[in-house]
């Protein structure tokens, strides 16, 4: 199936190279801002882990910067511009912008399909964004960000992808040469050097490209609802766990680490879910032939059911989220690549 549809993706690459050179010669225009803006971006389709990746760079420099997101908000019904507030609910902004929103108090959470509006009005914003981190928007060349970090997973390394259709690439690779940073995600915990050495040789990398790798790490289940207050997690046997998240193996295989037995019901990334997606989720959980048992989604989808209407569906099954973040192998070392660009950037405004 893949050699029929190289065709199609032939015909995709020529036109992504006419695109990316009309912006290379100037001819269409790409706008850049004093302020420190940051994309975190990939070349797939999805599941490189953007969200954890930007929600590690919001805690590096939350307590020294004032810190805006930017999104698309895909999958909200809303349209333009709109900054997160107490009432943003997931159709308002979608689902990751308010999943940041939620988890970090001190930054202002935007959407806007159109980037550089979205960065000028949070410049222009009574907050005044210091650090602006544009989420998922590496393909986006009519915004220049300054410093470009480009997420590609271990086991699905975007040198061994093809274009869509016969693959998941959503631009063209030699589109990497443009990334600052690259950032090999979902790596081992226990990685090797030569293995590092291995696939930074597959990557190829320029001279003044840095490439790090990162691991995911699993947090504590974090409680949905008050019947999951009253039960002591650690002292379950079973679990049914859901998600509409691209890659949801590490989800499961982590629950599976914990818990005797994880039944597994899967949903399409970004999944709107309805009243019958949720009594289907019920009656799976009843079916489940232990007393010890409860429910665990991801953060995401979580943040999909937070003032939705169907939350209230899970009033007597217990429904946790599973944090996850991520932890770098030289992490002192990407840290200070991020705080040396903010600090410079800052530094010759404040010149200028």
């Amino acid at each position: 199936m893949r050699i029929l549809l190289l065709p199609i993706s032939l015909l995709y690459h020529i036109v992504l190279t006419i695109r990316h050179k009309l912006y290379d010669w100037h001819i269409l225009k790409a706008t850049g801002f004093e302020k420190s803006v940051i994309c975190v971006g990939n070349l797939n389709l999805g599941g490189t882990g953007k969200t954890p990746h930007t929600e590690y760079l919001i805690r590096l420099l939350e307590n020294n910067y004032r810190v805006a997101t930017l999104s698309r908000g895909y999958g909200r019904k809303t349209k333009g511009f709109q900054l997160a507030d107490e009432t943003s609910t997931y159709e308002d902004l979608g689902d990751e912008p308010l999943q940041y929103f939620t988890k970090f108090h001190d930054i202002q959470v935007a959407v806007d399909e159109d980037r550089v509006d979205g960065v000028r009005k949070l410049i222009c914003s009574p907050n005044h964004a210091e650090v602006i981190l544009l989420d998922d928007a590496f393909q986006h060349r009519s915004i220049k960000a300054g410093l470009n970090i480009l997420l590609t997973e271990y086991g699905h390394l975007y040198c061994d992808d093809f274009l869509i259709p016969a693959g998941t690439l959503r631009d063209v690779r030699s589109a990497a040469k443009r990334a600052d940073i690259i950032v090999v995600s979902k790596a081992p915990r226990d990685l090797n050097e030569s293995e590092k050495q291995r696939i930074i040789g597959k990557l190829k990398p320029s001279k003044s490209q840095k490439v790090f790798f990162s691991y995911l790490e699993y947090h504590a289940l974090e409680p949905l609802n008050d019947k999951a207050k009253t039960i002591a997690a650690e002292m379950i046997d079973s679990v049914l766990a859901f998600c509409g998240i691209a890659h949801p193996e590490p989800f499961v295989e982590a629950l599976k680490k914990q818990f005797k037995n994880v039944d597994f019901l899967r949903f399409a990334d970004h999944h709107a879910f309805t009243k019958e997606d949720i009594s289907s989720i019920l009656d799976r959980f009843a079916n489940l032939d232990d007393d010890k048992k409860i429910i665990v989604t991801t953060e995401k989808d979580a943040a999909r059911l937070t003032k939705s209407p169907y939350l209230c569906q899970f009033e007597d099954a217990p429904l946790y989220d599973l944090p996850v973040g991520v932890r770098f192998h030289e992490e002192e070392k990407f840290n200070e690549e991020i705080l040396s660009y903010v600090r410079k950037n800052s530094y010759d405004r404040w010149l200028h």
